[in-house]
Formats: structure tokens, C-alpha cells, sequence
């Protein structure tokens, strides 16, 4: 399996495909790089070279017990940008992978950045405080963490109802979908998935927004149960200084693989845009 080592010897894994303009895609909580397989497919075929990478901790990438932090996370990324020395790169980000991204624009600038894709992320915040009133209470993701602990075999199986909309009237649930979810949440180490809950609930990416000084595509769902639109992406669109909000009308938090050829078809006509 193709590794990078970071400079604290933990062995991420990446798939690395196709040639032209790089893509590099930043999965979610608590996925892998294969969350990213129809994009990777489908942008592969279109002319780019595709890159996604396990994070430490989940899928393939060594399971640490140190690192799992935000702060870490966008070194590591930076750490195989580099390694694969991509230029005139499109960073694509997903929920938690959303604020990988902007964590690594705000450590690491965009030098070797042409483009950044947030979609369903978790910037700037998604903690409820009293200067964020829209966020989710602290109980909801201290529950996660409960449900992580305790049985994250069930928890990951329950989480893909709300996850994909599939508790929502006329939804029509995939059970492979749902499978592959279950797979890869259970290839990950528990401790660095637990670690991570706080990385994607707690963290305040609203600096790293302020340096994403690229032309920045935000996709969200209206109807994603799990990063709401109104705390996450309706903010980000006012704070990243070149930011364009798509909105998918009844949108779920998992639309790049549930309505994957409009997501698609989206991001292509911004990259070539």
C-alpha cells in the first residue's frame, strides 16, 4: 500500500491516480479515502489526477494514540502534498475533512493551492455557545462520544440513517451504502476517533476561513442532519473572502455519494470555471 511517513513516524496511506490537474479529496468522520471512490472514478476520467489519504487513526493510516488533532491532521496533509509535490491543487473537503482543509490553509497558506471545495464541512463552528446560538449542544456530540465508546460497531450502523437521510419520508435507503459506511468507520482505531469528535465539533475554523484567499466553492445540504447548514456552511460562505454557497435543496450530509452525479457535475463546473 502507498505510505507517506510523517516527520513523527506515523505511515499515512493515500491512493494516488491519474494524471493533469491534482485533486486532492479529505474524507469525514469516521470514513476513509474510499468514502471518495465515485469522485476519485469520475474525476480520473475527466482528465485529473485524483489523491485521497486515510487521516491517522482512520482507515488504513496507523492508529495513534498521540496527534489525533486538528493541528496534526493539517500537517499530515501538508506533509503528502508535498511529499507528491502537488502544484495548482483543488482541495476538496468533506464534514471533518472540511475542516482538515481550511486548518491546513490557515497553517500552511495556499501557495500550492488553485481551488478549495467545502462540502457538508464543519467550519467555522459547530459547537452551540452563546456567540454561535445556531450550533448543537455539547450534550448531542458528548452522546457521540458515548456511542462511539461503548459499542461504535452499532453506533456506526445507526448513524448512517441520519447520515444519508434515510429517516426522511419516500428516502430510498441503500443497505450496500450503508455497509461500506459500517466498514470503514470499523477500519479506524477507537482512540483516535474519539479524539477526533472533539476536532470536528469544538475547533473554531473561523480564521482559517479568513485565509482561504482562493475562489471557494461551499456545497451544503439544507437538509443535513448532521453538520446543520445554518451553524456551518451559511457562515463560511460570509467569512472565506471568494466563497460561492451552493445549496442542494433536501440535501442530506452524505450528497456526494447519495446524489453523487449533481455533486459531481457541480464541482467540475467550478474547477473549470
Amino acid at each position: 500500500m502507498p505510505t507517506i511517513t510523517t516527520k513523527d513516524g506515523t505511515k499515512i496511506f493515500y491512493k494516488d491516480w491519474g494524471k493533469g490537474q491534482p485533486i486532492l479529496f479529505s474524507h469525514g468522520w469516521p470514513l476513509s479515502a474510499d468514502a471518495w471512490d465515485t469522485q476519485m472514478a469520475y474525476f480520473g476520467q475527466q482528465g485529473y489526477r485524483v489523491v485521497a489519504h486515510d487521516r491517522r487513526s482512520h482507515g488504513r493510516s496507523d492508529q495513534t494514540w498521540d496527534g489525533n488533532h486538528m493541528d496534526q491532521y493539517a500537517d499530515d496533509l501538508a506533509e503528502l502534498i508535498e511529499a507528491l509535490d502537488l502544484r495548482d491543487l483543488v482541495l476538496v473537503g468533506h464534514s471533518t475533512g472540511g475542516g482538515e482543509v481550511a486548518h491546513y490553509v490557515g497553517r500552511h497558506g495556499t501557495r500550492r493551492v488553485a481551488k478549495v471545495v467545502l462540502v457538508g464541512a464543519v467550519p467555522p463552528l459547530m459547537l452551540k455557545t452563546a456567540e454561535n446560538p445556531e450550533g448543537t449542544p455539547i450534550e448531542v456530540f458528548d452522546g457521540i462520544r458515548k456511542g462511539t465508546f461503548e459499542n461504535r460497531s452499532q453506533f456506526f450502523k445507526d448513524l448512517t440513517i441520519p447520515f444519508y437521510g434515510y429517516n426522511r419520508q419516500g428516502a430510498k435507503i441503500s443497505e450496500g451504502l450503508r455497509e461500506a459506511f459500517w466498514l470503514q468507520g470499523m477500519m479506524g482505531g477507537i482512540k483516535g476517533q474519539l479524539d477526533c469528535i472533539r476536532e470536528f465539533s469544538e475547533v473554531d475554523y473561523s480564521e482559517d476561513l479568513k485565509k482561504i484567499d482562493v475562489p471557494t466553492l461551499i456545497v451544503h445540504g439544507d437538509d443535513d442532519q448532521i453538520v446543520p447548514i445554518q451553524a456551518s456552511a451559511v457562515k463560511a460562505a460570509k467569512i472565506a473572502p471568494k466563497a460561492t454557497l451552493k445549496v442542494f435543496a433536501g440535501g442530506d450530509h452524505g450528497l456526494a455519494q447519495t446524489r453523487a452525479a449533481e455533486f459531481n457535475a457541480e464541482v467540475l463546473a467550478f474547477i473549470k470555471g
